[in-house]
């Protein structure tokens, strides 16, 4: 004799795929309800035109330009020799 009843799975992954089946047929409603799945390809294919006003940007004016200052005359020299 057995120590204790005999349990026999009946089979408990069919209803963890059905599950999984009728979540993934909520989510794709979910889509294209909300139009992120679109089958009429978007409305016939309008054309969006967009105009974009920026600033004209010109290069900045050459800086002029500066000649080093000529070279200083030497110092005399002393007038005692030293």
């Amino acid at each position: 004799m057995a120590d204790g009843p005999t349990v026999v799975n009946a089979g408990g992954g069919a209803g963890t795929a059905i599950a999984i089946v009728v979540a993934i047929v909520a989510i794709l409603a979910l889509l294209f309800v909300t139009g992120v799945i679109n089958l009429n390809g978007g409305g016939g294919g309008q054309d969006i035109n967009v105009k974009v006003d920026v600033p004209k940007v010109e290069a900045p004016a050459p800086a002029p330009k500066v000649e080093a200052p000529a070279p200083a005359a030497p110092a005399p020299a002393p007038a005692n020799g030293g």
